[in-house]
Formats: C-alpha cells, structure tokens, sequence
C-alpha cells in the first residue's frame, strides 16, 4: 500500500485529483477550480507535488505484474513535447493490435536515444520478431546495433503501417495540450508516466479478473 501519511487531504482525495490531470486535458489551475466546486479547497502546487511525488509509484506497480503482455510485432515512433521552451522527443511504441508496448521521453532524437527505449522496452517485454519505423536514421541505426548483438529483428520501413502509432500519439498530445508546456524534464517526464499509464488502463492493458472500470484499477494500484 502506497504510505499517504503526513498529507492533511484524504489519500481518496489525492488519487482522484491525480488521475483526473492524467486523464483529461486539464491544466492545475482548472483542477484547482473543479475541486473548490467540489468543497476541496487545494492549491494547485499541492496538485502539482501530489502527481509529482505518486505518479512514479503507481506507474512501477503497474509493470510490475499488472501490465499485460504485448505482441512480437511493434511499431516505433517518436512526437514532440515541449520542456521549459524547447522540443524533448517522447518515443513511443505499440503492437499491431495498438496496445502501448513503452514509452521515454528524451532530449534529443538520436541513435543513442532510439536505443535506450529500444532497450528499455526489450526489458519489459522481451525481444520483438519485426518493428516497423519510419524513414528516421537514428531508428534504423539503433535497430541494427540491437541486431549486431543477438537474433535479427525484422526492421520495415513503411509509412501506411505506422499510421497506427501517429494515431495513439493522438491521445497523449491531447491530454498534454491544455498543460500548455511543462517547466522542468522530470516534471514532463513525470507527468507523461502518469497520462501514459491511464492510456494503458483505458486500453485495457491492465489485469482486470474482477471486471473494474478504468477508474477504479487506477485506484487499485495504490492499494
């Protein structure tokens, strides 16, 4: 259970005010406004902490035996978000199916930045069969230094294929508008750890034997 001690709002209350920033394209202040509607008079920095400080926790519960597996077959791109006036690069992947395969937000768009994620989601799901990429360098290049090291990956370079990506990126940008450019790299990873992990939830790629809505498995993870 996630340790919600010392915090003078109630842990129902924190989890609510943060899954609804992760959820809809709310900015603090909006929020801020909602709640005060609601009889809960909260700063918009205590919001801002609260999805800072949980976010992080509640993302590693749910790879941690919550996520559900992802096909052999990806497709890899990469969007941009803004981080304290400047583009950062948010790569991103799904399966052929469009269940979120992993994400990392990263400051530059290279081969050396391709790889970390490349790596990263190989860790939490174990090695593709093929990945599908657009025209970009960096990508082929990381691609091929994974195939110098172990089994081929099948690498396709085709545009129509990859429409499926551009369109998941679709509903992270959406979320991500409103909060009209982050201050700091760890706050917009942070927060994009947390509008990532409700995108999965929504997609159904979380354990769900008791048939909970996406609210309420969200809420589970704390517990």
């Amino acid at each position: 259970m996630l340790d919600f001690k010392g915090h003078r709002f109630e842990k129902d209350i924190i989890l609510l005010c943060i899954r609804w920033y992760v959820a809809y394209p709310l900015s603090y202040r909006n929020l801020e406004e909602m709640m005060a509607e609601r009889g809960v008079v909260v700063d918009h920095t205590s919001l801002y902490r609260w999805v800072l400080k949980f976010t992080p926790l509640l993302e590693a519960r749910f790879r941690r035996g919550k996520k559900q597996p992802v096909g052999s077959s990806w497709r890899l791109d990469e969007t941009y978000i803004k981080s304290k006036g400047q583009w950062k690069y948010l790569y991103r992947a799904v399966d052929k199916a469009g269940q979120t395969v992993d994400f990392l937000l990263t400051a530059h768009r290279d081969k050396q930045a391709a790889l970390r994620f490349l790596k990263k989601a190989i860790r939490q799901h174990g090695r593709p069969s093929k990945v599908t990429i657009d025209r970009s360098g960096a990508n082929t290049a990381a691609l091929t230094a994974l195939n110098a090291d172990a089994d081929a990956i099948e690498i396709r370079q085709r545009k129509y294929l990859n429409n499926l990506i551009e369109q998941d990126h679709r509903a992270v940008k959406r979320i991500v508008r409103p909060m009209l450019g982050f201050q700091t790299f760890r706050s917009a990873r942070i927060t994009l750890q947390g509008i990532e992990l409700m995108h999965m939830i929504k997609k159904g790629q979380m354990h769900n034997p008791q048939g909970l809505s996406a609210a309420d498995l969200f809420y589970s993870l704390a517990a």
